[in-house]
């Protein structure tokens, strides 16, 4: 067994921890207040190559494997969970449904502008009353004459109205018990995306609400076979949760990192903080869980790139890395005390990016529900 990182993944990791620290830091405390969309950011890690990261360099993607897409996703929310999750829903979501089920001819169409992250793509699945159901979708697609006319809407939908972003996919049904995947390019008519949700986190990543009234689309949109929507969007969905919980990595992992910075400035008592056994115990116990969690994704990611079963693995590491995440955010906050309370803080920031992880791309519950189904109870 080896547990060493290759060279490649070794410099992958460095150049996404430079890049994180050196151009998203600065500016990740002004992107949150402003609530700002980081147009600037997005086309830099595109040079970077980080927008493409799994797909085929055929198709003007980078090539690389699914374990050091999940280190670049931990080291950028290491630093900024909403630029992170720009890159991982765009990803994971946005453009790997299409490489992974389209025909030829959408890939050609769509893949290199959104490998390349000259374009974002989304993903739309979610609705006002389908979330942990998602089996119970109300959008429908019917087939007339040749096209297909969508009616219906999604919710809380991530990427879908930059100004950058090409299309969303949706679930949509197309007959009864039948679930199907569109391709829906931006500025179809009908195809209404709302103004950007106000949230308690992610503040400077792009979320809407998106409504469809007749909107039409040629018969070849379909992505794959007629029927199969929610099998194409399970699948996604175990793939996705390696990007969140890397990202639950990332976030704890900068949570220590700042608590650890601030108890060695800190001075309480005549010493700094950090020589207290409270607060030593506290870092310790953050430590090791961050070290067990990362080893919980580098291992659903290495499933995945040997062509293995992974899902269990994914669910297991989404779990962990959520909750994980969480009492590593409120034990950070807890040691800068009312300093932590205060916005000019980054771990203020951190605290409220942090929640967001435990519901999406599956709640705590679900992965309990998809972990027990796979334990056969």
């Amino acid at each position: 067994m080896n547990l060493d990182l290759t060279e490649e993944q070794e410099l992958l990791r460095s150049t996404v921890r430079d890049f994180a620290r050196e151009r998203i830091a600065p500016i990740a405390e002004e992107l949150d207040r402003e609530h700002r969309f980081p147009y600037d950011l997005v086309r830099e890690l595109a040079e970077l190559g980080l927008m493409g990261m799994t797909i085929p360099e055929d198709y003007g993607g980078a090539g690389a494997d699914t374990v050091s897409y999940a280190l670049a996703v931990e080291e950028l929310t290491r630093v900024d969970s909403s630029v992170a999750i720009t890159v991982a829903a765009h990803h994971s979501l946005g453009t790997l449904p299409i490489y992974y089920y389209g025909t030829e001819e959408q890939k050609r169409e769509w893949i290199p502008q959104l490998a390349s992250g000259e374009k974002l793509a989304a993903f739309g699945l979610t609705e006002p009353d389908a979330g942990s159901d998602a089996g119970a979708a109300r959008t429908r697609a019917e087939l007339c004459d040749g096209g297909w006319v969508v009616n219906g809407s999604k919710m809380f939908i991530t990427n879908a109205g930059t100004a950058i972003t090409a299309c969303v996919t949706i679930t949509a049904v197309t007959g009864d018990g039948e679930i199907s995947n569109l391709i829906i390019p931006n500025g179809t008519p009908g195809y209404e995306i709302a103004p950007p949700m106000q949230k308690l986190g992610w503040r400077a990543s792009d979320t809407r609400e998106l409504a469809f009234r007749d909107v039409r689309v040629p018969e070849e949109n379909l992505l794959g076979s007629r029927g199969q929507g929610f099998r194409q969007f399970l699948e996604i969905l175990d793939g996705g949760r390696i990007s969140v919980s890397a990202m639950g990595v990332g976030l704890a992992q900068g949570a220590y990192d700042l608590a650890a910075k601030y108890a060695q400035e800190r001075q309480q008592f005549g010493k700094p903080i950090a020589k207290f056994q409270a607060v030593q115990f506290a870092l310790a116990d953050m430590a090791t869980e961050i070290e067990a969690g990362r080893n919980m994704v580098i291992k659903a990611a290495w499933l995945k790139d040997q062509g293995r079963p992974f899902a269990k693995e994914a669910a297991m590491a989404k779990l962990y890395t959520g909750e994980l995440s969480h009492r590593a955010a409120n034990a950070a906050l807890q040691i800068h005390g009312g300093y932590g309370f205060m916005d000019e803080f980054a771990i203020s920031r951190l605290y409220r990016d942090q929640k967001i992880l435990e519901i999406g791309e599956g709640t705590n519950e679900v992965q309990r529900m998809v972990i027990a189904k796979h334990l056969g109870l």
